[in-house]
């Protein structure tokens, strides 16, 4: 591309390519620079002789284009190596011979070392001390039958810490009799299970169980001594009501239509169709007694 003004005495400035790079022109002298743009002031008569010098030295005739070329090659992405492991050697920030200090990404890896050590230190030298405080496994009595289950998150906080649950096996309360524990189920309803609930603790072949368990739980409290207050003072309420009153509901069977639905839902994920298994012998029609048959006489 060349520019070239109205008067004779007006510089001009051109601008020449190829697939070398820029070329710039002057008076008596032609050079190429590397991806760079030359601006060459020259005067209007010596600019046309400059520009077929140069196409004669490049072997290129009158009617050829200078431009540039770039390879696809070079616009193609490097590929990326993985970088070695640093340590706090390369990680040091050095000025000349004289090492200054490390980056933030080297007292973080220090910071991270020293709290390894201190957790090696401590299972070393303090752990082996706790045998002192040893205490064999007792089995509870019978006087403490409750099963009292929380959730921890190791020191953070969460909403479900202040949850507290119970279960207990019904045999293990003080109740009076057999009707005032059918009537510990009725009041509990679908707190009572036969077998021990998964999160309880209890395994299913424990002892006591013959008679089901209850499991009752609160958190609508901001502490975890309330909620735990709350639990224990609602099974002795249906301790006491169990045990006290000339009704004993022996009339009332259990209500076990959520230990079904449960099973339901574990089977045919509540999908289950009723089949004719389900259906009470009871409402069948009597057939009658077949009497024997007579041979008829012509």
């Amino acid at each position: 591309m060349s520019k070239s003004g109205g008067h004779g005495g007006r510089q001009d400035e051109i601008w020449a390519d190829n697939s070398l790079g820029w070329y710039e022109y002057g008076p008596g002298k032609v050079r190429s620079t590397k991806r760079s743009r030359s601006l060459i002031p020259s005067t209007t008569a010596s600019m046309a002789t400059l520009v077929k010098s140069q196409r004669a030295t490049l072997g290129l005739s009158n009617h050829a284009r200078l431009f540039s070329v770039s390879l696809p090659t070079l616009s193609r992405r490097p590929k990326r190596t993985a970088l070695p492991e640093a340590t706090i050697k390369d990680l040091t920030q050095s000025d000349g011979n004289r090492q200054t200090d490390s980056s933030s990404y080297g007292h973080l890896m220090l910071q991270q070392q020293r709290q390894l050590l201190y957790y090696m230190r401590l299972i070393e030298h303090e752990m082996p001390q706790l045998v002192a405080y040893r205490k064999p496994f007792v089995p509870p009595p019978p006087s403490h039958p409750l099963v009292i289950r929380s959730v921890s998150y190791g020191g953070e906080a969460h909403p479900v810490e202040r949850k507290r649950t119970v279960v207990v096996p019904v045999a293990r309360l003080p109740l009076k009799d057999g009707a005032a524990r059918h009537k510990f189920k009725l009041l509990a309803g679908v707190r009572w299970t036969p077998e021990p609930p998964k999160d309880s603790g209890i395994s299913v072949g424990e002892k006591n169980g013959q008679h089901g368990f209850v499991k009752i739980s609160c958190e609508d409290f901001p502490l975890p001594a309330q909620n735990l207050k709350w639990v224990s003072d609602t099974l002795d309420r249906l301790i006491g009501e169990s045990n006290k009153g000339k009704d004993k509901f022996s009339d009332l069977p259990l209500d076990t239509r959520h230990l079904e639905a449960k099973v339901r839902k574990t089977k045919g994920r509540g999908r289950s169709q009723p089949s004719i298994k389900d259906f009470p012998k009871e409402w069948l029609p009597v057939r009658p007694s077949a009497s024997p048959s007579t041979p008829s006489t012509l």
